[in-house]
């Protein structure tokens, strides 16, 4: 059979073209010229959330002051969201906490003069990814028969702001409860080192004004609202925004000096001209969106900081292409494994088969830095029955939640489709799967085989199909769209390119595109193809040359087809015990 696509009012599908492929850098090309001009604090631009939570932290007056910011809560995040309050935050002209005097055995605290003196602090911020109670208390002891009184973390913040980690809050919610205590009455004691052996004099205690911000993700906000609900209600709540919208050359100048801002915060070059497109390509693959862009510290700094240790006098894109390269190769291991058992078996890419699709499915294995794409053949047979669809993954306990649901919206969609009851049992299978599965995205494919089984009409094995669908027969967008395309085109060049191959993919994932060079220059060559489509009925077209569904044309119409079958095994008198034998013969 040979595929022609014909122009016809239903169908709205669309083969993309090698522009369609990447985001379009294009656009933007004179954005990189202008980055070090007229230089902007891009802090503002990018994090307003936080700015603005930090700036009303400032101005709070009741109870504890804390800003709680949703953000990763590791040592380069806490850093950057200190130095970022430190810019904000005006500085005081005051001096904070005292100055103790040990005079024999007495300690006497006056009033701060200097700061040279250890528990006497300027109100600036501080942060660290861990606490201890002696790290941030300091504490009081016997040392060569002398007193001896060793500040803290806290007496170094005093009168300004504290950054801290929220799991480590969390592991100690004693100590938590300590220093909220202590900035509630506004005075700090200084504990001794050793709880078994206090000293015995009196050591005053410190006066004591604080502002905290903590930082934590999702989980660890959750946790802090269950054993301080009280706090968390009287917080200020913002969030560290990890990516940004790119909707025009304002938004990609802002992205572009942030950047530039981290590197210059870890002393590393200025990235050149050539070096932007690569790091877009590779932000959209992070982010899975073409106008979205990742705002990750560590993320960006990572890509530069490799491209210096590589880089040719130049921070350049040739540099990023390379590191990018080596990288994959370093962590490709696990997938070409898995390709080289493909090679051998599985995956068709030429020919026709009733009853036989190539869906495209990801795996994710625990550890592995990255998500591999992989070709999975589904099949379908049908056999004499009351109207039942098998799933065999899901009936092995192989398949999870989600799958499960996704064959109910397949059964639901056919049953509604055909309007009759069905003399059959249709057997699902993703063929040579050992671990659970999940997700929706074979749902597009398990409906096109279904029809194929039902109709005997066979499916073209050049091309592959992800997409999930709902119950009304609409195609919806799926996850990890890059490796799944690249994986089959993989196993197509494996096998034996014949130009005629492809995948369906949702029409939304359009968005999401950011393939590798391979894929692009064989769709610019006219050697492999992308199509996108929005219902079930351009999918079943592609796949057989076949209409789904056609009021105009039902000679035409896979629908007709099966409806016709039932109708005729339906009326079809039973003069025989093998008379279920006409279902499967015409």
């Amino acid at each position: 059979m040979f595929l022609t696509i014909k122009s016809t009012n239903i169908l709205n599908h669309k083969q993309l073209t090698w522009k369609d492929l990447q985001p379009d850098i294009l656009q933007y090309k004179s954005v990189f010229s202008k980055i070090r001009e007229h230089a902007v604090d891009p802090i503002e631009r990018v994090q307003p959330r936080l700015i603005n939570g930090i700036a009303h932290l400032c101005h709070q007056k009741q109870g504890v002051p804390i800003l709680l910011v949703c953000s990763s809560e590791n040592y380069d995040y806490l850093k950057l969201i200190a130095q970022i309050a430190q810019n904000i935050i005006v500085p005081s002209s005051s001096l904070f906490g005292g100055n103790y005097q040990i005079t024999n055995d007495t300690v006497i605290l006056k009033p701060p003069s200097d700061t040279q003196h250890s528990f006497t602090s300027q109100g600036k911020v501080y942060f660290t990814d861990w606490i201890e109670k002696n790290l941030l208390f300091g504490y009081s002891c016997i040392y060569k028969n002398k007193i001896h009184l060793e500040p803290g973390l806290i007496h170094q913040a005093n009168g300004g702001t504290l950054v801290l980690s929220l799991k480590s809050i969390l592991l100690q919610p004693k100590i938590w409860f300590y220093l909220k205590k202590s900035i509630e009455q506004g005075y700090i004691e200084l504990p001794p080192q050793n709880k078994k052996l206090p000293l015995p004099i009196l050591i005053p205690p410190i006066p004591l004004k604080l502002n905290l911000i903590l930082c934590g993700d999702l989980e660890s906000l959750q946790n802090f609202q269950i054993i301080d609900s009280e706090s968390y209600k009287m917080a200020i709540y913002t969030e560290f925004e990890e990516e940004i919208t790119i909707l025009n050359e304002d938004d990609m100048l802002n992205w572009c000096r942030w950047t530039i801002y981290l590197a210059e915060k870890h002393k590393l070059p200025i990235p050149e001209e050539t070096f932007w497109p690569e790091l877009i390509k590779e932000g959209v693959r992070f982010t899975n969106d073409k106008e979205i862009l990742p705002l990750c510290p560590r993320w960006l700094i990572r890509h530069i900081r490799e491209s210096v240790l590589i880089m040719d006098k130049l921070l350049d894109g040739q540099a990023l292409h390379n590191v990018l390269k080596v990288r994959l190769w370093r962590e490709n291991y696990l997938k070409e494994t898995i390709m080289n058992n493909l090679r051998q078996n599985l995956t068709a890419t030429e020919g026709e088969v009733i009853g036989q699709i190539n869906g495209l499915s990801v795996i994710d294995y625990p550890g592995h830095p990255r998500i591999i794409g992989v070709p999975s053949r589904i099949t379908c047979v049908v056999y004499p029955g009351n109207n039942e669809l098998v799933d065999i993954e899901g009936d092995a306990k192989l398949g999870g939640n989600i799958y499960v649901k996704s064959m109910m919206i397949i059964q639901s969609y056919l049953m509604a489709q055909l309007k009759i009851q069905l003399p059959f049992v249709a057997s699902l299978v993703l063929e040579q799967s050992y671990s659970e599965i999940d997700g929706d995205s074979a749902s597009l494919a398990g409906i096109c085989v279904l029809i194929s089984a039902l109709s005997e009409y066979p499916i073209n094995q050049q091309i592959a199909v992800t997409g999930s669908i709902d119950q009304l027969g609409n195609v919806q967008p799926v996850g990890s769209i890059n490796e799944k395309i690249e994986s089959f085109f993989d196993v197509c060049c494996m096998h034996n390119l014949t130009g005629k191959q492809g995948v369906i993919i949702p029409i939304q994932n359009t968005s999401h595109l950011s393939l590798n060079q391979e894929v692009v220059k064989s769709v610019k060559q006219n050697n492999f193809h992308i199509w996108t489509v929005t219902n079930i009925n351009e999918a079943v077209y592609l796949l057989t040359g076949k209409f789904w569904k056609n009021k105009e044309d039902q000679e035409n119409c896979l629908l007709h087809t099966i409806q016709k079958r039932i109708s005729n095994y339906n009326t079809t008198p039973d003069s025989s015990q093998f008379s279920w034998l006409k279902w499967f013969y015409k």
